[in-house]
């Protein structure tokens, strides 16, 4: 006679254990969603899955093909998901893209994030710039004291040749900003300095939305806010005529 099963207390709830699919799932996968989305479109669907941070879907419709691009996410996306694919990338639909959106904010887990950095190296004191002194007087001037987040330099990344540089960035989840360290030079004025702080503030003020699968990083709350800032004009000329000294930082 089997022994009956005792009633599990909620701490003790069974735990299921998953392991992640095999490159030959993932593949079956794949292949039975562009499947399922050329059915629904009549057309040939060439599909490639990626594993993105920011732009979850992106597409080139041809007259014979759809190029389409998707985060692996949509590999187990439900029919409703599916049919809001075909009918965004495929017909053209923008209303579809609202679908889409809420789709992507239930899936945030499965976004991969951007390493972050110890506690240890976030230190605000540069050569020539003291960052959290910069920071609390931008705080208290347009923000009246309410932005929280912590402040300091980035590492310096290997030399090599580049074509951008990313100046600053903002961490919404640890409420961190980093601003590079080819910043903090003599060569560059204060009020640049000050401008980049300012916008990294911005972000905790303005979030990134979602539109249509991509998210957009400077809303137009966020870019009529940011051109409020005093030297606005000046701190774009000089990132414009001082972008080559900036890269080879």
């Amino acid at each position: 006679m089997p022994t009956p099963q005792r009633n599990l207390l909620p701490d003790e709830a069974p735990r299921i254990v998953t392991r992640p699919p095999t490159r030959e799932e993932l593949w079956s996968r794949a292949e039975s969603l562009a499947w399922r989305l050329s059915a629904e479109l009549g057309m040939p669907v060439r599909l490639s899955v990626t594993d993105n941070r920011s732009t979850m879907v992106s597409f080139r419709r041809g007259s014979t093909v759809l190029a389409l691009r998707l985060h692996h996410m949509f590999l187990d996306a439900p029919e409703p998901v599916v049919r809001a694919v075909a009918d965004y990338a495929g017909r053209g639909h923008r209303t579809a893209g609202a679908i889409l959106d809420e789709y992507i904010r239930g899936q945030q887990p499965r976004i991969r994030q951007l390493r972050r950095e110890s506690d240890a190296d976030l230190n605000p004191r540069g050569r020539c710039f003291d960052l959290q002194a910069l920071y609390d007087a931008t705080n208290r001037e347009f923000f009246q004291g309410l932005i929280q987040a912590r402040i300091g330099w980035g590492r310096m990344p290997p030399r090599r040749r580049r074509k951008s540089i990313r100046l600053g960035v903002y961490d919404h989840q640890t409420r961190e900003i980093r601003i590079h360290p080819a910043l903090d030079s003599p060569e560059v004025p204060s009020f640049f300095v000050e401008f980049i702080i300012f916008h990294e503030m911005l972000h905790q003020l303005f979030p990134s939305t979602g539109r249509g699968g991509r998210r957009v990083h400077h809303p137009r709350a966020f870019r009529e806010r940011e051109r409020t800032f005093p030297h606005y004009a000046a701190a774009l000329r000089w990132e414009r005529e001082n972008l080559g000294v900036l890269l080879r930082g």
